[in-house]
């Protein structure tokens, strides 16, 4: 399912325009997306969370040399954990 799809299925669910559906849709995405951009947590109740989480430094290999070491640097990815709601309706 496309970000389409799913504004045109939410669309027909609410009986509301495509345009509408989108401008929501787009709302909570950026919402979530500021929140984590903060370092907050969002929950979702009976949906799920989407939280931060922090990889540390370590060394690898190159691909195109696999001689060649390389340092790969500590970052921040985002991350969701299923609620049990989620995971009893995919069950």
């Amino acid at each position: 399912m496309t970000k389409q799809d799913l504004v045109n299925a939410a669309a027909a669910a609410a009986g509301v325009t495509k345009k509408d559906a989108q401008g929501v849709l787009d709302a909570v995405l950026n919402t979530i997306t500021a929140a984590l951009k903060k370092g907050e947590t969002v929950t979702i109740t009976g949906f799920g969370t989407f939280r931060v989480s922090s990889r540390a430094a370590r060394n690898g290999v190159n691909p195109r040399n696999p001689g060649q070491k390389i340092k790969i640097p500590a970052m921040k990815l985002p991350a969701f954990k299923a609620g049990k709601s989620l995971k009893d309706s995919v069950r």
